[in-house]
């Protein structure tokens, strides 16, 4: 017996290591999905939820989803450029972030112009190579695999192209961060291009409650009916705050989905305009 492709699990891609596997697999488990317990699974079909993972290289996902092989697939931004495949970015999953920059020997070099006819070593060709095609600079691209700190006192380079995160790894080498930001890139949802697989939706959505609830708190509090424009004015909520009458005359209690960020700040300002019993309390899936 075949099965038909409408009842087939929406396949998706999860890297099996590096920074991203970990992050990755936490976001699912918050979405509702089952994970593999352990490392060596190559494969989990979660047949409550209508979805098949398989973990993957980061690098191989694009290529696997650019070709159909699989349907979607949570990988770098970084990567999905590099790899030149045709895949989309459908979502940005905010973990994972990373910057890219060209990096040089301290003071030998300043702005962008000064890559033209260097030689430039990365372990990301495909996404260098389209950034100076970008700005017209015509440079010699290197493709090395792994650290690429130390190609310039090889004499394999003159500058580098890598994630820079605290830039202490490249002043141990006696080189500095130079020109513009290349890539500013972290974790992604992509599908093949031009393509919405049966599935996207609900998976897509879930990821999504997953974003709102990690950014957002609820918040309640009480405060006397005077006060209740200006308070609603600073918890104004997702489609607005709810407000009930308390047993104590002249007083409401209200709550509100409100940013994380700033989320103390708040409270203060509440105090001050008379607000008590003020509780913050985490969101652990939503829907908007």
């Amino acid at each position: 017996m075949t099965t038909s492709p409408d009842d087939r699990p929406l396949r998706i891609a999860v890297p099996n290591k590096g920074s991203l596997s970990q992050a990755a697999a936490e976001m699912l488990r918050e979405s509702g999905y089952r994970q593999r317990q352990d490392s060596k699974e190559l494969a989990l079909v979660d047949a409550e939820n209508g979805v098949e993972f398989f973990y993957l290289r980061p690098r191989d996902i694009a290529l696997y989803v650019g070709e159909g092989t699989l349907d979607v697939g949570v990988t770098g931004r970084d990567l999905l450029l590099d790899s030149g495949a045709k895949a989309d970015e459908v979502l940005a999953l905010g973990f994972g972030r990373s910057r890219f920059h060209f990096a040089g020997p301290r003071g030998r070099y300043d702005a962008l112009g000064d890559l033209a006819g260097l030689r430039i070593a990365t372990s990301y060709v495909g996404v260098v190579r389209r950034f100076l095609e970008e700005h017209g600079i015509e440079a010699q691209v290197v493709r090395l695999d792994g650290a690429v700190e130390t190609s310039i006192q090889l004499g394999v380079a003159d500058v580098i192209a890598d994630v820079v995160e605290t830039g202490s790894t490249l002043r141990a080498a006696g080189l500095e961060v130079f020109g513009e930001v290349i890539l500013e890139s972290e974790a992604v949802l992509i599908t093949r291009g031009g393509e919405r697989p049966r599935g996207l939706e609900v998976f897509q959505r879930r990821l999504e409650g997953v974003l709102v609830a990690r950014s957002y708190v609820m918040m309640d509090y009480d405060i006397a009916e005077e006060q209740v424009a200006a308070a609603v004015s600073l918890t104004p909520g997702i489609e607005g705050p709810t407000i009930a009458p308390l047993r104590r005359d002249g007083w409401v209690a209200v709550r509100a989905m409100v940013p994380r960020a700033g989320s103390q700040r708040l409270m203060d300002d509440l105090y001050d305009l008379g607000a008590r019993g003020i509780l913050v309390t985490d969101i652990h899936a939503c829907r908007l």
